[in-house]
């Protein structure tokens, strides 16, 4: 039987009149139900993708695309690594010395001279070329940038901190005081007054990125958190910005040229749990998902195989003719994939469009502050044509069996009825 013939049966099969009424009933659940399912998968995906670029984007603010830091101890003397050395190297755009460690901040009464309010905090000091490393600029909320352009030492600080400690940006007198343990003080109860070392820093701006940061983080100038440290000279890590077809290599180059003693991380490795677990969601729910596509395939089995047994007289004719058993069941395998494509189809269709809706009006918004207002949706070809691929995976096993079963009739079925 050539395959034209087959590929007409098939569509005869599909559109024809059934003479047991479950038939088409059952035929059209299950394309109802697989076209459901697809549009579910794909607008899961996409919801998820869309949520997954606006994560791996906010935290691009703090966690630069490879990151240098110690082995041992949290500071390093900047004169182990070579900055020039290391903006030098192919591939290589922005480098940036950065020290961080925890502080106690507080706002200061300018009129008492003491904190009311106190919050431990991770302070960031940051060069000139920070800012082109990282895209915290892009989530400043309120204020101005004036770090590394004012003559005053001047902070970011993180939306919750300037909540909790009430700063004022607008407000020229508000400042913010940093405490930190004085290292050369080493019994701190009988010198109270040298324990600590302090910085006075305006608030300049707050940045929203997400409350993981914006409850944490405070940026203030180099030199000046180097010196509340009593760390001059020295830095927690080196923040690269990077050709990204190139970070393997410049990271290889790196480990190579600093030795043991340094540890080289890509902004993959610094987030490795965060990345390997979204991974695992995305594969989570498409397992989920697929179970709601086989279970909604049971109802295709059953309409094939209700019209396997009516169809039987056509199969004993095809037989007798010179039908092939493989021919038969090609025909009935054809007619799986056909009803579970045009439910898929649909599916994907529909659930396209819905996408397409939210990404240019923004239906769902997301309630309270957060950086986007609305639920994000990015669309993958590589999502479109997996799930296309279970749907064809699906169709050919729900038809496999009543295909089979199909392929077995011969022409003595049709003396025997």
């Amino acid at each position: 039987m050539n395959r034209r013939l087959v590929w007409q049966l098939a569509i005869r099969y599909l559109r024809g009149k059934k003479s047991i009424n479950a038939v088409p009933i059952l035929s059209r659940v299950s394309m109802v139900a697989i076209a459901v399912g697809c549009a579910a998968m794909i607008i899961a995906f996409s919801v998820f993708n869309g949520l997954e670029m606006v994560v791996k984007d906010m935290y691009k603010a703090f966690y630069p695309d490879i990151r240098v830091s110690s082995v041992r101890g949290k500071f390093f003397s900047g004169e182990a690594v070579s900055l020039k050395k290391i903006a030098q190297i192919n591939g290589v755009l922005q480098v940036a010395a950065v020290l961080e460690d925890n502080a106690l901040a507080g706002d200061l009464d300018n009129f008492s001279g003491s904190t009311n309010r106190q919050k431990v905090v991770t302070v960031k000091g940051i060069d000139n070329d920070y800012f082109k490393v990282n895209n915290v600029a892009e989530y400043i909320n309120t204020g101005v940038d004036t770090i590394v352009n004012s003559d005053n030492p001047t902070t970011l600080v993180g939306l919750h901190i300037g909540n909790e400690l009430g700063t004022d940006v607008d407000n020229l007198f508000s400042r913010i005081m940093l405490y930190y343990p004085n290292p050369d003080v080493t019994n701190p109860e009988a010198d109270p007054l040298n324990a600590y070392q302090s910085l006075k820093l305006h608030p300049s701006g707050t940045f929203i990125v997400g409350d993981e940061f914006d409850d944490k983080y405070m940026l203030a100038p180099l030199s000046k958190v180097q010196e509340l440290f009593h760390a001059k000279g020295m830095y927690s890590s080196i923040e690269i910005k990077t050709d990204p077809s190139a970070e393997n290599e410049i990271r290889r180059q790196l480990q190579s040229m600093l030795g043991n003693s340094f540890k080289v991380e890509t902004r993959y490795e610094q987030n490795q749990t965060l990345y390997s677990m979204m991974a695992l969601e995305k594969w989570v729910m498409f397992v989920i998902l697929l179970f709601v596509l086989i279970i909604a395939s049971f109802n295709m089995v059953g309409a094939l195989s209700m019209l396997v047994i009516e169809k039987q007289k056509d199969i004993a004719i095809l037989r007798a003719m010179g039908a092939m058993p493989r021919d038969i069941r090609k025909i009935f395998l054809l007619e799986a994939l056909m009803w579970s494509g045009t439910g898929g189809l649909i599916g994907l269709a529909t659930g396209c469009l819905i996408c397409v809706a939210q990404i240019r009006f923004s239906i769902i918004k997301i309630p309270g502050a957060f950086m986007v207002d609305a639920f994000p949706v990015r669309l993958s070809i590589i999502d479109v044509g997996l799930v296309l691929a279970s749907i064809i995976v699906i169709g050919v096993a729900a038809g496999w069996y009543p295909a089979t079963k199909a392929a077995k009739f011969n022409e003595s079925g049709l003396k025997s009825t």
